[in-house]
Parts: C-alpha cells; sequence; structure tokens
C-alpha cells in the first residue's frame, strides 16, 4: 500500500470520527423548544409584512364604532347603556372572526411546499402547526387589547373590575386557540386560500350573528333561541359578559370549556392524520 493511500484512508477515519463525535452530540429538540421556534417564525411573518395586522387593528376600531352608534339608541335607550352589553360580545367576534386566518396562512404553506420541508425535519411532527397557532395568540390579543381600550374610550364599565377581563381575555385566548384547529383541518383538505376562506365565513357567519352578541334572544322566534342556545359562542359571550360584569355562570362557563376540549379532541388528531398523509 502506497503511503498517498494510507493517509487518504486515515483521513477519511479522521472525517468519520468527527461526524460520529457531533452526531453523539446533538440532541432532539423537545415538543416545546421547536413549537416556540415556528411561533417565533410566524411573528417574524407579520414583522416583515405588518399589514397582517390591519384585521386586528382597523376591523374592531370599525365593528365597535359602529354597533355601538348604529344600534346603540335603538336597542338600549343610548350608547352608554348598550356599550356595556355589547362589548363583551363585539370583543368574542372579533376574535373568533380572525381565527380564521390561521387556516389561510397554513394552507399557503402548503400550497409553497414548505411542509415537505418541514416534515423533512428530526423534529415533533405537530410542532408547525402547534407553532402557528401560537403566533396568532398575539394577533388575538391585540385585537383585544384593541377593542378593550377603545370600549373604555367611549364608556364601558366593567363592574368585575381588572381580574375579570384578564379572565375574560384568557378564555377568549383559549377558544379561539382551541377552534382555530378546525381551520387548520380546513387548510389541509381545501385546495386554495380562497376556498378556506369560503367555507371559513359560511361557518363563521351564522356562528357569530345569530347569537347573543347583539341582542337579548328573548326577542328572537323560538326555533333561533333554540340555536342560540346550543350554539358555543352564545356560550363564550355568557361567560365573558359574566367575568367582566361581575355575575359569572358557572354552567355557561364549563359549556364553553367542553367546546374548547371538543374542538382540540376532534380536530387536532383529523389535522395530524392529514398532515401526515398530505
Amino acid at each position: 500500500m502506497s503511503t498517498q493511500t494510507r493517509e487518504s484512508e486515515l483521513s477519511v477515519e479522521a472525517v468519520a470520527d468527527v461526524l460520529r463525535g457531533s452526531a453523539k452530540e446533538l440532541k432532539r429538540p423537545s415538543p416545546l423548544t421547536t413549537s416556540l421556534v415556528f411561533g417565533w417564525r410566524a411573528l417574524l411573518k407579520i414583522k416583515h409584512i405588518p399589514e397582517q395586522l390591519f384585521d386586528v387593528t382597523m376591523f374592531p376600531i370599525m365593528f365597535t364604532l359602529m354597533f355601538t352608534y348604529l344600534f346603540g339608541g335603538a336597542l338600549a335607550g343610548s350608547t352608554e347603556a348598550y356599550i356595556q352589553f355589547l362589548l363583551p360580545g363585539i370583543l368574542v367576534q372579533t376574535v373568533v372572526m380572525i381565527t380564521m386566518y390561521t387556516g389561510l396562512t397554513l394552507n399557503k404553506d402548503a400550497e409553497k411546499g414548505v411542509f415537505d420541508r418541514f416534515r423533512s425535519l428530526p423534529i415533533w411532527r405537530p410542532s408547525h402547526l402547534v407553532g402557528a397557532l401560537l403566533g396568532d395568540l398575539f394577533r388575538y390579543t391585540i385585537a383585544s387589547v384593541i377593542v378593550l381600550v377603545l370600549g373604555l374610550i367611549i364608556g364601558f364599565r366593567p363592574d368585575g373590575g381588572v381580574l375579570g377581563v384578564v379572565a375574560a381575555v384568557a378564555l377568549l385566548l383559549l377558544f379561539s386557540f382551541s377552534m382555530s384547529w378546525a381551520w387548520t383541518m380546513l387548510a389541509l383538505i381545501m385546495r386554495t386560500e380562497t376556498a378556506v376562506m369560503g367555507v371559513s365565513m359560511m361557518v363563521l357567519f351564522p356562528l357569530t350573528f345569530a347569537s347573543n352578541i347583539f341582542v337579548d334572544p328573548t326577542t328572537m322566534p323560538g326555533w333561533l333561541q333554540a340555536f342560540v342556545e346550543v350554539n358555543p359562542i352564545s356560550n363564550l359571550v355568557t361567560t365573558c359578559r359574566g367575568l367582566m360584569q361581575g355575575g359569572l355562570d358557572y354552567g355557561q362557563l364549563g359549556l364553553t370549556l367542553a367546546w374548547c376540549a371538543g374542538f382540540v379532541i376532534v380536530f387536532g388528531p383529523l389535522t395530524m392524520r392529514l398532515y401526515n398523509r398530505k
């Protein structure tokens, strides 16, 4: 064996030793770490495209002002009286409506082939989806703060105090996170972003408008009252009103938490099954 061949073999063995040593030092990232990394990715997308925040900044202001000053006098006698009833509901409507953007974002990733790249990484499979949902919690928080600040400016006074308001917002964020799993499943079924938006709006409009957000359901026809009573949005609005005004209905709170668990239990596994097969 020549000296040159022997040196070449030694070099190969040395490189192999280094690679084996490096492989031993690398640790598989935890599910929490990878989920937070993908959550940070979602925030960076907002940083580079701040126009994405238009829906969580301008729409809440428009909805709150329009409904308060257009219908407040007719429905409650004054805008000051109506805003006490309306604000918890309009807060729920604003945040729930923007949950559908989770599905739009994931559908766009699927169209671009980003899913394939993420699935090839040695990470916890659902971390991409969970991270996107965590990033969207930031959007929901911004929308909540804007509605609350605007409400306080135009006369909303929560009897439940700061603790009640914070608890209501925390419950709303939990519900929105849970409901977003439905849109992640939809994002994996639909072929285009437009289709995801169309189906999401078709589901969200009846849920938000046929509820107790704007008026007391006792004035509605019987068949509509029956729908409003089983509507998860109505349960959430009643619970948020109770927390903010200091009169919590524990039965409605239990129903709201049951809906949250149901969304995750049903749509979480379905989403992961579709994600793994896509």
